[in-house]
């Protein structure tokens, strides 16, 4: 679709240029801007490296190598050529190479990205189970490699053969990044066109799971209820892992237990179990300074962050196969006789 200029008296179409025209290139310029804002053309996709090339032939290289949220292997490639050249041939063999990628592997890759960006290398691990949401335990990647293709324009035999390629089971989507020149700057027309947006939701939900992310669902989740009795005497039903060692640690800190000892016996979450700044802050105002990334990985609403000694906290929502070790832990070290104790709910 074209952009239009619009006002009072008139509707004016904004023409159409090249990325050459406009002295952008592909490496330097576009993919250096897509690798910090991705959800553009890849919502929910973290970027795990940048010209990747980690096989015998070193010319070889993706563009973007990402992960999104299902444990899918995403290969990104960017063309600012008019018709994508023949971009969908060249992912299909980059999509062969790293579909057999490992959790293990894919960490090592995205340390050597973060320290290239001057990013702390070693919480590399912790980023991506963030982003999948397994707090620990084994991480199994689905054997599905997504593909995303975005150019200024794609030709037919292009959009033939990705719709053909989706027809038998991949998923590849083509993506038009249009330029337009307008009043000195750079305007971006971004339009999804294979898969219609309208047809990707369906698509994706028919696409079958992948047999080890399966197998670490089963294994690694599960919907475990509990019902705790707190100190004061109140029962609070139904709670899902996260929400009951939140409790827990809601009542140790009322028990005047610090975040410090909580952390000295949970060793295993030293680094990410706590967010803090000084001060007595909202939520909303400790995100702002605590967190760059995943603030919603985190405990931020007002009435759920902790203030102590004229510091706020909030704590971790994501909790694995080790909820309950933690739980219990952290009940060994309240003082006298707290009176808390946790049952499961049928």
């Amino acid at each position: 679709m074209p952009l239009y200029e619009f006002s009072p008296s008139s509707i004016t179409k904004i023409p159409t240029a090249t990325y050459a025209s406009l002295g952008l290139r592909e490496r330097e310029d576009m993919q250096k801007v897509l690798r910090e804002n991705i959800e553009v053309i890849s919502p929910d996709t973290l970027i795990l490296a940048e010209e990747f090339g980690e096989w015998s032939d070193s010319r070889r290289r993706i563009d973007l190598l990402g992960l999104d949220r299902d444990g899918c292997i995403v290969v990104i490639e960017l063309k600012r050529s008019e018709d994508g050249g023949h971009m969908e041939l060249q992912a299909l063999r980059y999509a062969a190479m790293v579909s057999t990628l490992k959790f293990e592997q894919a960490v090592d890759v995205h340390r050597k990205f973060r320290e290239s960006l001057g990013l702390l290398p070693d919480s590399a691990e912790t980023v991506i189970r963030e982003f999948l949401d397994i707090a620990d335990g084994p991480v199994a990647f689905s054997n599905k490699v997504r593909i995303i293709l975005a150019s200024a324009d794609f030709s037919k035999e292009i959009t033939s053969t990705v719709l053909w390629l989706n027809a038998q089971g991949l998923d590849v989507t083509c993506v038009k990044m249009r330029p337009h020149s307008f009043q000195g700057r750079v305007l971006l027309d971004i339009e999804q066109v294979v898969p219609l947006p309208e047809a990707a939701a369906y698509q994706v939900a028919i696409r079958e799971k992948s047999l080890a992310q399966e197998a670490v669902a089963t294994a690694g989740r599960d919907f475990t209820r509990y019902r705790l009795t707190t100190h004061s005497g109140d029962v609070i039903r139904n709670l899902p892992k996260r929400r009951f060692i939140y409790h827990v640690v809601s009542e140790a800190i009322k028990l005047g237990v610090k975040p410090e000892d909580i952390l000295r016996i949970i060793s295993w979450r030293k680094t990410n179990m706590f967010r803090s700044a000084p001060g007595r802050l909202s939520g909303s105002a400790l995100m702002s300074i605590a967190f760059d990334r995943s603030p919603s990985r985190y405990f931020c609403e007002d009435d759920e962050v902790f203030y102590i000694n004229d510091r706020t906290y909030s704590v971790s929502n994501q909790w694995g196969t080790r909820t309950e070790e933690a739980v219990k832990k952290i009940l060994e070290i309240l003082p006298g006789d707290h009176g808390i104790f946790y049952e499961y709910e049928e």
